[in-house]
Formats: structure tokens, sequence, C-alpha cells
């Protein structure tokens, strides 16, 4: 038969005797878990501090070295922008050159029969103090190089073909005749016309015009944009000359009758 213990459980002695135990075991056991976790973070956090700290040790160094070698390569980028600027002027004075060598040649090739001219003056703008280059009254203004141009011809309708001639000139917008004058010396001889500056003994015209590039670049005064060309517009003196022509047409005519 099977031995049956009749001894109650908590009398019992030896190996099958049953453990005594309470809460108290649980809450020691708890508060070791919670000390071991409390150490743990608090270790970690230290250890992510000096982390922090030789992180920011670093960036301070690292830019100290920055700025030391932007100290020492600062006047390597002021050299750098005086030569671009530099460069730059030098772009815009190539630019804003005027070719008056090829303006004379094609003058010479345009230059009808006809005509003489007593004076020929050049300018490349205009003025300090913003007035017309060499325009006189010429209407809206010169702002690029010009040429004033005076002489003589035999009539008006010379000197509307001799505007229409200046058209042809390569960068001539526009041409102006500032003044024009029937000297009526059509008749006389070579020697009593000798007293004037005009080449042609019977030229009986004396006119003086301009012929304005205004599409040329022309270099800006500092802190000014430079100007717009002025459009393109038909010349007045072709027109005016035109209706002398006639008027003088006509009056030979009359005469003739």
């Amino acid at each position: 038969m099977r031995p049956v213990n009749l001894i109650p459980a908590e009398d019992r002695r030896g190996d099958q005797a049953p453990l005594r135990s309470g809460p108290l075991a649980y809450i020691v056991l708890g508060a070791l878990v919670v000390l071991l976790a409390g150490v743990g973070a608090l270790v970690l956090t230290g250890n992510q501090i000096s982390e922090r700290e030789d992180e920011l040790t670093a960036v301070k160094r690292e830019d100290a070295a920055a700025t030391a070698k932007a100290a020492r390569l600062a006047s390597y980028v002021q050299f750098r922008n005086v030569s671009e600027q530099r460069a730059e002027t030098v772009r815009s004075l190539a630019d804003s050159r005027f070719d008056w060598e090829r303006v004379m040649r094609e003058l010479a090739l345009v230059l009808p029969s006809d005509v003489s001219l007593t004076e020929l003056t050049g300018s490349a703008g205009a003025g300090a103090d913003g007035e017309e280059s060499g325009g006189g009254e010429l209407s809206g203004g010169i702002t690029g190089p010009s040429l004033a141009i005076s002489g003589c011809t035999f009539g008006y309708k010379g000197l509307a073909g001799f505007v229409l001639a200046l058209k042809d000139i390569d960068g001539v917008t526009r041409v102006g005749v500032q003044s024009s004058e029937d000297t009526g010396r059509g008749g006389e001889s070579g020697d009593s016309a000798g007293g004037s500056e005009c080449g042609l003994a019977a030229a009986t015209t004396e006119f003086s015009l301009v012929a304005a590039f205004d599409a040329a670049p022309v270099p800006a005064p500092e802190g000014e944009a430079a100007p717009e060309a002025a459009p393109e517009s038909a010349p007045e003196a072709a027109q005016a000359a035109a209706a002398g022509s006639e008027e003088e047409t006509a009056g030979g005519e009359a005469g003739g009758g």
C-alpha cells in the first residue's frame, strides 16, 4: 500500500516541508529591478552627455580651423573680385568702341560726285552734362556717336540725294539737316565764287547736317544704365529737300517759258 503522511503540512520537517513566503520578497525584488533600471538609465545618460560634449568640442575645433582658413584666403577672394571687375571694365570698353575708320571708308564710297564737304566733325556720344553731341537742335537728341557734316551741292535735289546716301552707311539711324541756304551762285564763274570754301564753283546750296548712330553702344556713366537706342525715324530733310527741288524745277520752267 502507498504510505500516507498524516502530519499537517505546516508541521512537517525536511525536504517535503513547503516554503514559507510573503509579499516582502516581491517588494525587495521590485526595488532591485527599479534600482538597476535607474542605474542603467543614469549610465546611458552620462554616456550620451559625454558624446555630445565631445561632438561639440570637435565642431568648435573645426569652426576655428575653418575661420582661420577663411581669414588666410580672404586676400585671394578680394583679388578675384578685383580681377573680375577689371575684366568686366575691359569688356565694356571693348564693346563701346566705335569703328570710325569703317564709317569714314563708307562715307567716301557713298559721297556723291556733286557734293563737296567743307567740314566734318565726329562725336563719340552725349556730353558729360547730358547735352546733345554734335547734334545741335536735332529732334530727339543724340545718345550715341554722330557725324556733323557741312558742305555744298547743286540745289536741294543734290542735298536730298546726299541725305539718302548717308542712310546707306551701316549704323546710321537718322539724318537731320541743321541748315541749308541757297547761295544763288549757280550762274557765276569760278573766279567770282572763289571766296567760298566750297570746292564746287557752280554750287547753289550750302548745308549743314548731322548723321546719328543711336544704335551704337556707348559707355554708361558709373551707377547709370546704358541709354537705349532711339527708334529709327525717316529723315525730315529728304522731304524738305524734295519740296525745294520741286520749287526749283517749277521756277526753272517758268523762267524758260
